[in-house]
């Protein structure tokens, strides 16, 4: 992304509320320790698509109805409770009862996959009968203000003992796999990035795996514990090693904040990537996650010189004493005390970081590799768009340092904007096949005679109508003076013409 152009007026953002939802996290007393139901999110999913998650899913309409069904009103709100006792029956085929689950009928399941109401009708007909007074509500969490909307979700917990549950993944779409973990070993796996598990699963589950070691394994005390202290979201972990403060900044809507990454070792050096606040609260939040990671700050590192990335250096310098780090363009715009070159590693604690000089967006923009990820600044974004700037960018060499991108297979990415990404290699082809089409949609326009560029923009975007017609326009000339330097058009008094004419 970028800041929005200039002479470009786009409509006021306004944040909608959070939607309610719920999740599971169901155990039972395995042979060598606690373990919890996990699940492997299918990779059509729109949300942690081949992520390891709990079960669970949105608070509809229709859970409000099955609220004089609910035993237990002190886990959460009733209509919470419906909810998550709904989506056991559609993703696992079972209702709780008391400190066990009890199976529902498979054709009565089908039913409820296809119709939410058909749950309460048959909690009405006495076709389910549940006993939800052994679900606790552990946790609520807010999800950081990445995108437009937001999920307000409670995290219920149910123990089931030694009872043998082992769900089918039949019917149900949305896991590939449903496995039984000890937190532990879930844990560990993460960090050796052999699995990708949701942030707020990954944070809830190591403090269930901290409790559970104080309560020498006692799964009845440690849900006990959390229920009382109700632990909510400190770090947000997109993986071991990259830990995100979403930053409020002025970007190009529907995104209005940038992701500031500690980026390192947990407990041994990082750096502190796109700290960009402007105000005092956002260098509060940044410095609230400095102060609590175990590892030592070494450097403040800019992706590039963009103003929603480099914040106020004065309140940085405030809040902290370490080096800056950048590209030499980068430098320009800001004092760095270290270059940063094309291929250089950098050790952060235990962790080996690649630097990668990746222009196209802007000139000296930097990406970071390593075994859990991809650093990508505003290479891609998890939300809205990627700008080119007519006048820094070039449409061509950012096509080819996407390519460069793809052929590096990160694990996932983490943009500057919105969620991480999950499935790196669908989203790089997304972008290249898009921004190809683009480019040569440009091209063929001013080879069919079109010489402006509002007539060149409104045919080349004829196939995105809700394009905004100053965004349309200022992409369009980023594409035709890439085209322009590779000598396939040129300006003329005339207009745009093609540049063998």
């Amino acid at each position: 992304m970028s800041e929005v152009p200039e002479g470009v007026n786009l409509p006021a953002f306004a944040r909608k509320h959070p939607r309610p939802t719920v999740t599971l996290t169901l155990t039972r007393d395995g042979e060598d320790g606690v373990e919890v139901l996990l699940g492997r999110r299918a990779e059509s999913m729109r949300a942690f698509p081949g992520y390891w998650a709990f079960p669970g899913g949105g608070v509809s309409r229709t859970d409000h109805e099955g609220e004089s069904f609910v035993q237990n009103t002190t886990s959460g709100s009733t209509s919470s409770v419906v909810a998550v006792v709904r989506e056991m029956t559609e993703e696992l085929g079972v209702v709780p009862n008391g400190p066990s689950v009890s199976p529902i009928d498979v054709e009565l399941r089908k039913e409820i996959l296809s119709d939410k109401m058909a749950f309460i009708n048959a909690l009405n007909e006495g076709n389910i009968t549940t006993n939800t007074s052994d679900l606790r509500h552990i946790s609520s969490r807010t999800t950081p203000p990445f995108g437009p909307m937001q999920f307000e979700n409670t995290f219920f917990h149910l123990h089931i003992g030694t009872q043998e549950f082992n769900p089918s993944t039949e019917l149900q779409t949305e896991f590939t796999a449903l496995e039984w973990m000890r937190p532990s070993e879930m844990i560990k796996r993460w960090r050796r990035h052999e699995i990708r598990v949701a942030p707020p699963v990954v944070t809830l589950l190591m403090e269930v795996d901290r409790t559970l070691n104080h309560f020498d394994g006692d799964m009845i005390q440690t849900a006990q514990d959390l229920q009382e202290r109700q632990p909510g979201r400190r770090s947000i972990l997109f993986a071991h090693g990259v830990e995100v403060v979403p930053v409020k900044t002025a970007t190009l809507p529907p995104a209005d904040h940038t992701n500031a990454y500690l980026v390192g070792d947990p407990e041994g050096e990082f750096v502190l990537v796109d700290p960009a606040c402007r105000m005092r609260e956002g260098m509060e939040q940044l410095a609230e996650a400095v102060d609590r990671h175990r590892g030592e700050l070494i450097a403040i590192l800019f992706t590039h010189s963009h103003g929603d990335h480099i914040g106020d250096m004065d309140l940085l310098r405030e809040a902290f004493d370490v080096p800056v780090w950048g590209s030499e363009y980068t430098s320009r715009t800001v004092h760095c005390h270290r270059i940063l070159e094309d291929g250089e590693v950098l050790q952060l604690g235990r962790q080996e970081w690649t630097v990668l000089i990746t222009p196209g967006h802007h000139p000296g923009h930097v990406c970071l590799l390593s075994d859990a990820g991809l650093i990508a600044g505003d290479m891609v974004a998890g939300i809205g768009t990627i700008l080119i700037p007519p006048g820094t960018g070039d449409m061509d060499v950012y096509i080819e340092q996407l390519e460069r991108l793809k052929a590096l297979e990160p694990h996932l990415m983490f943009p500057s904007h919105g969620p991480v990404i999950p499935l790196p290699e669908n989203t790089l082809n997304h972008y290249i096949r898009h921004r190809m089409e683009r480019h040569q949609r440009v091209l063929n326009a001013v080879t069919s005679g079109l010489r402006t560029i509002s007539e060149i923009s409104v045919d080349a975007y004829s196939n995105t109508p809700d394009a905004h017609p100053g965004l349309a326009q200022d992409q369009t000339l980023a594409h035709l003076l890439s085209h322009e330097r590779a000598n396939r058009v040129k300006r003329t008094e005339q207009g745009w013409i093609v540049g063998d004419e």
